[in-house]
């Protein structure tokens, strides 16, 4: 299987139209029906259902369709980053962002970093925990942004910063009243939590706290995302434990309070991800960018 191969399909898969698809190829359509049979061939199995509206991926096709486009990306990032080296830039940085610091703590790091390395182009791709794993071990990532990171041998991380937990709840819920809240009284009300995937999670941070000071949370909900959690807050589904970075996320009726009597190791961290042998200049560069904030917001630099 060649490149133009995957190339061929991925247009007849987009297009699901033979003719469409070879005017997008700038080629004929007799050569592009051969190509498709030959690469069915060689698989051994039928990527299409030809219909009389077109080209219908079947099961394997649509297989073929993802794995395809992965190679598209890494093809075309190996080409970039080629290129940008012959004409003496620094290349390109694939970054994973997920959770409450893309509304605060995120952008501030890459707009930094951006403003000391204007000729690397930031790509920025969603991806929860497990997804930025997985990224950077295919090599589709150079970095991930996340909470609670269980160590992984072939994983190295980076302290961004620590933060302190606060109380989202509706502004007509009876805790809305104190200016502080002691922790131990979320014993009595239902809880919203985040993210719900892979685990470890900010969820069992929530629990072990709860633990800890001698109860186990009433969850009401729990939820993909932050946004979503505080939208469940705004509605009356119940309080939620939040990172200082989400007081940012302005919702009609939701009120943001400190909390009292959380166990000391109550802070929640945000760390960057990459690959241990990683060894480029634009990760390296990264990093020191990273450090420079962590020292300037007062973090520690060990």
């Amino acid at each position: 299987m060649e490149l133009r191969h995957l190339r061929y399909f991925i247009a007849v898969a987009e297009e699901q139209n033979i003719g469409r698809a070879a005017a997008r190829l700038h080629i004929s359509q007799p050569p592009l029906t051969r190509q498709i049979q030959q690469l069915e061939e060689e698989l051994g199995v039928q990527l299409f259902t030809r219909t009389p509206r077109g080209m219908e991926l079947t099961p394997a096709g649509e297989l073929l369709l993802e794995e395809a486009r992965n190679i598209r990306a890494v093809v075309e990032q190996a080409t970039e980053r080629t290129q940008r080296a012959g004409q003496g830039k620094l290349g390109r940085l694939d970054v994973g962002i997920f959770g409450s610091a893309i509304l605060d703590i995120i952008p501030k790091v890459l707009a930094e970093f951006r403003a000391a390395y204007p000729e690397v182009k930031i790509v920025l791709h969603s991806m929860n925990k497990s997804e930025q794993i997985e990224a950077l071990r295919q090599r589709r990532i150079n970095v991930g942004f996340n909470r609670v990171i269980t160590p992984l041998p072939d994983l190295a991380t980076e302290l961004v910063t620590t933060e302190s937990l606060l109380l989202a709840i509706s502004a007509s819920h009876p805790l809305a009243e104190q200016t502080v809240v002691p922790f131990a009284s979320l014993a009595e009300h239902p809880l919203v939590v985040f993210p719900t995937g892979s685990r470890p999670s900010f969820i069992d941070r929530v629990i072990g706290l709860c633990q800890q000071v001698g109860f186990v949370p009433q969850i009401s909900q729990e939820v993909g995302d932050v946004v979503s959690a505080i939208a469940l807050v705004a509605s009356g589904f119940g309080a939620c434990l939040v990172s200082e970075s989400t007081s940012v996320l302005a919702l009609p009726g939701v009120v943001y309070r400190p909390i009292s009597g959380l166990p000391e190791n109550a802070r929640i961290d945000l760390s960057c991800v990459f690959r241990a042998e990683d060894r480029s200049p634009i990760l390296a560069a990264f990093l020191e960018v990273v450090r420079a904030y962590r020292k300037q917001i007062g973090g520690s630099d060990a």
